[in-house]
């Protein structure tokens, strides 16, 4: 049942498991032992995703699969099985422990396993070669115990000494791989800081390639003399756009931060206020109880218990309005921060685009660029197509244009229409770019005023409000149920008239 999660799942020694079932309902399962069974393929481990230890030894397996969502695997055992390649096991990373001896292996190859130090591989074919240990010490250089027994400097300088023509190969290879690793980490992580800015591909030629990625026959015509001069222009507005939303987005971060840092010292200075109040009223008043209390057990006493009583109900109102007071001079507080939020509000132009800061209107100024350069170059293209068109009627190109260009110069109609319909795909991908960028923006904005205006403080104020009732109400409470416990055990006597 669910109760033995997390806990190591054994089959019954009465009872052989054939086909591996039902376990999806385990997935805090950490540790599965399913040894000396008659089972033939891993299958149904993927929701064991916090599993760390796996013995399938003594079973009827040929082939390694299954264990692609077992990422925090550290100890597997697949000792006495049918394998006879290691296969299917690459997000096995955190993989340190490996038994894999009497199987059928021919070859191995477990360099890949970065965090491997115990390996037991005997009784495989693969074994019976007169090296074998050196290969496998050398090929896995930092290997603690190979078969049971633990690998000596020695032994680990002879493989390196035998096998370093093998190795070293290796090792550039896995130099030049973690290099390119990083260096996509790396663009990955540039990637996503130029996104949270907004501009995203905006350092380059992107925006331009983009216009003509799908339209491959007006691409053609940019080998026509004259066509290319529209991509430095439009590279530079662009790059102009993407240097100064970093700029802006850097400006933003830094606002928002010392806006937030303004909210947690407001507070912080609240709960450290409400705190010393409370303090101090606990100080001053910790004995007045047990005073009432015996006030009240001498009958003579009682109109001046009932005095102190009056006056410590009296306290505890104006401890009551205290913090009531401070938190309403907290929220008065943050609501003047609220008007200085960095983020502006939104406005609209004619055309009902959002824009939410100055960034947004230097996308609009921008994008209108990119939209003049396009119509310059559909002038442009335009008039080079049909004077080049003209000139092929005439046989008197001087220039030696490509087949598949030459295929286009056919009529002046075909050729104006095709162009025609090229700039209005441009200018559609130019206004969809522009509608991303200041979405992206307008959807910060909301979230940022959203968060701090929203749900977030109306939740804080009401919990403060419901925290002190409480514990005002839990004052009352107290004071009257000692007073109750103390009248019910003694028999008041009245005070004379």
């Amino acid at each position: 049942g669910k109760e033995n999660e997390g806990q190591v799942q054994s089959a019954s020694p009465q009872w052989l498991i054939g086909i591996i079932d039902n376990l999806w309902q385990f997935e805090n399962l950490t540790k599965l032992q399913l040894d000396n069974n008659i089972i033939e393929k891993i299958e149904a481990l993927e929701s064991l995703v916090h599993l760390v230890w796996l013995d399938l030894s003594f079973n009827n397996i040929e082939v390694i699969e299954g264990l692609d969502t077992l990422v925090k695997l550290q100890d597997l055992s697949l000792y006495n099985n049918r394998i006879s390649k290691i296969e299917h096991m690459d997000t096995l990373q955190e993989l340190q422990i490996f038994s894999i001896g009497k199987n059928n292996l021919t070859v191995v190859y477990l360099r890949r396993f970065k965090k491997l130090r115990t390996l037991n591989l005997t009784g495989n074919p693969f074994c019976e070669e007169e090296q074998y240990v050196l290969f496998v010490v050398a090929h896995i250089p930092d290997l603690v115990y190979l078969d049971f027994k633990r690998v000596s400097d020695t032994t680990r300088e002879l493989a390196v000494s035998k096998y370093h023509y093998l190795i070293d190969p290796l090792e550039h290879e896995e130099a030049q791989a973690l290099a390119q690793l990083e260096e996509k980490l790396a663009k990955q992580k540039e990637l996503e800081y130029h996104k949270v800015a907004f501009v995203e591909y905006l350092n380059g030629s992107f925006l331009f390639d983009s216009l003509y990625a799908e339209d491959t026959e007006a691409a053609k015509l940019a080998y026509l003399p004259g066509v290319d001069d529209l991509l430095k222009d439009f590279v530079s507005v662009c790059e102009n756009l993407f240097n100064y939303g970093l700029k802006e987005y850097e400006k933003r971060e830094a606002e928002v931060s010392e806006f937030y840092e303004g909210l947690h010292e407001v507070l912080t200075a609240n709960q450290q206020e409400g705190s010393k109040i409370i303090l101090d009223f606990e100080n001053q008043n910790k004995e007045v109880i047990f005073f009432i209390l015996l006030l009240i057990h001498h009958a003579t006493t009682y109109n001046i218990a009932e005095s102190k009583r009056a006056e410590y109900n009296e306290d505890i109102l104006q401890l009551s309005e205290t913090l009531m007071t401070l938190e309403i001079q907290t929220a008065d507080q943050l609501e003047v921060r609220f008007k200085h939020i960095p983020v502006k509000p939104p406005i609209q132009d004619a055309r009902g685009s959002f824009f939410c800061c100055s960034f947004s209107l230097t996308v609009f100024y921008t994008m209108a660029q990119c939209r003049d350069l396009e119509n310059r170059h559909h002038e442009k293209l335009l008039e080079i197509s049909i004077n080049t068109l003209e000139k092929s009627v005439k046989n008197e190109l001087d220039e030696d244009l490509p087949d598949d260009v030459r295929e286009l110069l056919v009529d002046k109609t075909t050729l104006v229409n095709m162009v025609n319909a090229s700039h209005s795909v441009h200018l559609l991908k130019i206004d969809m770019r522009e509608c991303d960028i200041l979405t992206n923006a307008y959807r910060w904005q909301a979230s940022v005023t959203g968060k701090v205006r929203g749900l977030h403080e109306i939740d804080r104020n009401r919990n403060r409000v419901k925290e002190i009732f409480q514990y005002i109400d839990n004052l009352q409470e107290q004071l009257d149920n000692s007073l109750q416990e103390q009248l019910d055990s003694i028999v008041l006597v009245e005070p004379p008239e």
